[in-house]
């Protein structure tokens, strides 16, 4: 999928972008808060994500972890009420679209709401708009999106998705529950961080293999993981990751 943002589109297709008007019959930031506070501590995360579609006025929400995205297999799905087929057809494109983003691209897109088109041949649940929003933030080293589905001529609030944004991550930080895909562990071994911390000081692979006594396809292997583990596409994409998060 060729996905083509709102402000390239809304002049074709004429529909709303984003707003700053008042939401009728909305819960107010205080009401939220209370909300989030209560669901906290019971490790509820569904809850969680339902009240911050609630509160930003969409209908539908889809709670995807980055690193986990692929081209097959739907392991990258934290939470969602998106139907199901729709999930599954959009898999792939989300996996195209993540692996042709640079690392900065995806830094910068951190807490900034972006609107895209979901394909003229999914099927959508009735009133929803074709259009969607997506809402990138970080917990810890883990990359999390949160996409949101609304109603066609609906106007979403730029200052309610700011908080969204905000309160994703602070609720995912606390939803622990024992299988939670967000929570699983991707740290790199100890093999790995060898690797990458000679990577950092300019080696090649031979020279990292005659380094650490191993073959050379060994530490290839090593590299290969570590850009997998990051959502990274080259080693210089990996030794930024890796500067970033204070692991060399």
């Amino acid at each position: 999928m060729e996905v083509e943002t709102l402000q390239s589109d809304i002049a074709l297709k004429g529909r709303p972008f984003v707003g700053s008007g008042p939401l009728s019959k909305a819960m107010s930031r205080e009401q939220l808060i209370g909300r989030l506070a209560r669901l906290a501590g019971s490790n509820h995360l569904p809850a969680g994500m339902a009240a911050l579609t609630e509160y930003v006025g969409a209908s539908h929400y889809l709670l995807a972890r980055y690193d986990l995205v692929q081209e097959q297999g739907l392991e990258f799905v934290v939470s969602s009420n998106w139907p199901f087929d729709l999930v599954r057809r959009l898999s792939v494109d989300l996996a195209s679209l993540y692996s042709r983003s640079t690392e900065l691209e995806k830094c910068l897109s951190i807490l900034q709401p972006s609107f895209a088109l979901l394909p003229d041949d999914v099927e959508l649940p009735a009133g929803v708009s074709q259009q969607y929003c997506s809402l990138t933030f970080n917990v810890g080293r883990t990359r999390l999106s949160l996409m949101l589905l609304f109603a066609d001529g609906i106007i979403l609030s730029q200052d309610r998705l700011r908080d969204v944004g905000l309160f994703a991550g602070y609720y995912s930080s606390f939803a622990r529950a024992r299988d939670q895909k967000a929570e699983r562990d991707f740290d790199l071994t100890e093999r790995e961080l060898e690797c990458l911390f000679w990577i950092a000081e300019g080696k090649t692979s031979d020279e990292i293999a005659m380094i650490l006594g191993i073959s050379r396809n060994t530490i290839n292997n090593y590299i290969t993981s570590v850009m997998r583990k990051t959502a990274t596409k080259t080693r210089s994409e990996a030794i930024a990751y890796a500067v970033r998060n204070n692991l060399v």
